[in-house]
C-alpha cells in the first residue's frame, strides 16, 4: 500500500498545522485542523489561511470526503464551516466532544438549545472507528488527556496525525489543565501512539520551537521514544504526571481560548447573528477555567 500524500500548511498566526491528506491528484482527501483567521483586537474574522487551502485542494483536483478536528482547539478557531461551504465534505471529530460540550456550556452559559450530542458536527467517532479517505484506510485513536475528547488519526500504516497528544521531541507533550485534563490519561495516550511502529510518521498540530529552530512538523515514533522530553522511555507515569501538573501551573491560558472554545464545541459556527445582523461572542468574566 502507498504511503498517503500529504501537503503541510502552517499559518504562523496561530503556530498551527493543516494537513491536507489524500492517496493522489484527482482522489478524495481529509483536511485536518484548518484555520479561521481572527483578530482578537478588531473581532474580525477572515479566510487568509483556509483560502491557502482551498487554493492547494483546486490545484489537485481534489474532492473534500472530511473535515477533520483533533479536538476542539484553545489556539485557534476551525475554518471547517467556511471550508465545508466552498468545498464540501463531512466535518467529524470525536464522539467525546459532548463532554467538553457539557463542560463550556456551564461556563458560557450557553442557551438551552444548546445541544449536548454533538449533533453541531457532522459525524462523531467513536474510539478506534475505522474509516477511508477514498482508497486509504485510516483509524481514529482516542487520545484524551489534553482533553477528553482528544484523537489521532492513522492513515494507511505509517501515518498518524496526532493532534496536540504529542509536540516534536524537544518539546513534549500538551498541557493537560484544561477542564477534562488528565495528566495520567495523557501519558498513556502518548503510549498508545509510542506503541505504533518505530518508522510510523507522525505529525503534530503545532509547534513553538526554541530559539535557533524553524517550526517542524513530523517525527517518527522511533524519534520520540528516545528524544521526547516528557515521555521517551525511561520516564514512568509518575514522573511524567509530576512534571506536567508542575508545568502546567505556570503557564497562562492561550490568547484566543474564549473564542475558541466557544466557536469549536459548535464545530466552528458562528453564533446565530442578532436582530442587528450582528454575531456576537460571550466573554465570562472572574471565571476560573
Amino acid at each position: 500500500m502507498a504511503s498517503p500524500q500529504i501537503e503541510v500548511i502552517f499559518d504562523e498566526n496561530t503556530a498551527t498545522f493543516t494537513y491536507v491528506v489524500y492517496a493522489a491528484a484527482g482522489n478524495e482527501c481529509a483536511i485536518i485542523d484548518s484555520v479561521l483567521d481572527y483578530d482578537p483586537v478588531a473581532g474580525r474574522t477572515s479566510t487568509v489561511a483556509a483560502d491557502r487551502v482551498i487554493e492547494f485542494v483546486h490545484s489537485k483536483s481534489l474532492k473534500v470526503q472530511w473535515l477533520l478536528e483533533t479536538h476542539a482547539h484553545a489556539d485557534h478557531i476551525s475554518a471547517a464551516p467556511y471550508l465545508r461551504r466552498r468545498l464540501g465534505g463531512a466535518i467529524a471529530i470525536g464522539d467525546q466532544i459532548r463532554v467538553v460540550q457539557g463542560v463550556f456550556k456551564k461556563i458560557f452559559n450557553l442557551q438551552s438549545e444548546f445541544l449536548l450530542d454533538g449533533a453541531q458536527f457532522d459525524h462523531l467517532f467513536a474510539p478506534d472507528e475505522l474509516f477511508h479517505i477514498g482508497s486509504l484506510p485510516a483509524q481514529a485513536l482516542h487520545v484524551p488527556g489534553h482533553t477528553p475528547a482528544d484523537m489521532a488519526y492513522l492513515v494507511g500504516q505509517d501515518v498518524a496525525f496526532v493532534g496536540d497528544t504529542l509536540f516534536m521531541p524537544d518539546l513534549g507533550t500538551a498541557r493537560c489543565d484544561f477542564p477534562g485534563g488528565s495528566a495520567s490519561a495523557l501519558y498513556r495516550s502518548a503510549g498508545k501512539l509510542l506503541s505504533l511502529p518505530p518508522s510510523t510518521r507522525l505529525f503534530v498540530c503545532h509547534d513553538y520551537p526554541p530559539d535557533g529552530r524553524r517550526p517542524a512538523c513530523e517525527s517518527t515514533v522511533a524519534e520520540q521514544h528516545a528524544k521526547n522530553i516528557h515521555v521517551r522511555d525511561g520516564i514512568s507515569e509518575s514522573e511524567f504526571i509530576a512534571m506536567r501538573n508542575q508545568r502546567d501551573a505556570t503557564l497562562v491560558l492561550p490568547t484566543l481560548m474564549l473564542p475558541s472554545i466557544q466557536l469549536n464545541i459548535c464545530a466552528g459556527v458562528l453564533p446565530a447573528a442578532e436582530e442587528n445582523g450582528v454575531s456576537y461572542l460571550k466573554i465570562p468574566l472572574n471565571v476560573a477555567l
